[in-house]
């Protein structure tokens, strides 16, 4: 037996999606670390083939291990199947790549990850897949690139760096006339603040390197939606042989057990910081969707039962001020990526558009002094009074050329 998806987010971490009792009776999910699978006789490979017997025959096809942790996602997502892969852009590039053909044409936010708009521009293009983009802050533009050979829609909401909304339901009205599949990359949200599938999207896609595997220690991307749409990727996949480690599928099972209250104590830490950045006099801006000056915060009240655990804000400050200040903290790393229990903090020209000109990143809207906080699960008053010191740099420095 397994628990159905009917659980609330705290019990749905622990228990959706798990076998009872366990192989052997173990407690934790064991870990399958095998290549491939035998059969005990001629019989019970014909009846494999026959479909009689649902079972595991090679490796590249999944990994027991594997579809325990692709079950409990599915359950938490409120999807019918999950599908697994090594990485996010993995997971990402073979979904479209399974949805696409020559000829097609394919509509991506503006503000989706920007790997992701590389792919789209250099591969899919490359291939006979035309490519267009949209403003996900004016779904007007959505539907002006709507053509005759339209076949998908990609969004990422909340967005990255500014913790855009983008109205999920309203992209599912605009495509739905027109049979276009609708992707969401719900990363920063996670199942707990945001269910796509709710709002009738095709397939929702996370890096579950971040928030679901939650401790910066293993690389794992997922599909979720009904079973005729991942199967549709699945198929894909077992020829492309895109396959999760069992380790890592283990790793993330463990960590899923606790996405419910780390996410919820990252929700409550980050508008709580993000509430403290917006008064402090060093702080210019500050962009966050749980604060009622972010252009999408009424939006995300409606679609999000939590805002995240990001927060990207700009310092009144030069590229080498801001640098300093980010040095003068004591508590968050300076590393890429998001999600994890550990806070990181990043002067994102650096890390994320270090490959593009000055002129290019401020036409995005990150200049020098854009900085992007990805809260842990320290305490927030901690939090808040390291930045507060950190901020004391650029006080001073206001002070001395006052």
């Amino acid at each position: 037996m397994s628990y159905s998806n009917n659980l609330d987010p705290h019990t749905a971490s622990v228990h959706a999606g798990e076998q009872r009792p366990k192989p052997y009776n173990a407690l934790a999910n064991p870990i399958f670390q095998t290549a491939n699978y035998s059969f005990e006789n001629t019989q019970a490979l014909r009846d494999f083939v026959d479909g009689i017997v649902e079972r595991d025959k090679y490796g590249r096809y999944g990994n027991p291990t594997q579809r325990t942790a692709e079950r409990k996602l599915a359950e938490l997502e409120g999807g019918e199947q999950a599908l697994l892969f090594p990485s996010g852009m993995a997971a990402t590039t073979i979904a479209l790549l399974a949805y696409l053909k020559a000829g097609d044409h394919i509509i991506l936010s503006r503000e989706c990850y920007k790997q992701i708009r590389e792919f789209a521009v250099t591969v899919l293009n490359r291939f006979g897949v035309e490519v267009s983009q949209f403003d996900p802050n004016n779904l007007f533009t959505l539907e002006a690139k709507i053509k005759y050979n339209t076949k998908l829609i990609f969004v990422e909401t909340p967005s990255n760096p500014f913790l855009s909304i983008t109205d999920i339901k309203r992209v599912v009205q605009v495509a739905r006339p027109h049979d276009i599949a609708v992707f969401v990359d719900s990363t920063f949200a996670t199942p707990i603040n945001q269910k796509p599938l709710e709002y009738g999207v095709d397939l929702v896609i996370h890096s579950a390197t971040k928030y679901l595997a939650g401790h910066n220690d293993l690389l794992a991307g997922v599909v979720i939606g009904s079973k005729d749409a991942v199967e549709k990727v699945k198929k894909l996949q077992a020829v492309q042989g895109s396959i999760i480690d069992p380790n890592n599928a283990f790793l993330l099972w463990r960590g899923l057990k606790t996405l419910a209250l780390r996410v919820e104590k990252q929700n409550q830490s980050a508008l709580e910081i993000a509430q403290f950045l917006e008064d402090h006099p060093s702080v210019k801006h500050v962009y966050y969707p749980g604060l009622k000056s972010h252009p999408t915060h009424q939006l995300a009240k409606e679609q999000m039962t939590g805002f995240g655990g990001v927060i990207s804000f700009e310092v009144d400050a030069d590229d080498e001020l801001t640098g300093q200040f980010i040095d003068a903290l004591q508590i968050p790393l300076i590393a890429s990526s998001l999600g994890g229990v550990d806070s990181l903090i990043e002067q994102s020209w650096l890390i994320s558009y270090a490959g593009m000109s000055k002129a290019q990143r401020e036409e995005l809207g990150v200049g020098d002094n854009f900085v992007r906080l990805s809260v842990g699960i320290e305490d927030a008053q901690a939090l808040i009074d390291d930045l507060a010191q950190g901020l004391s740099v650029l006080d001073k420095v206001g002070a001395l050329t006052a």
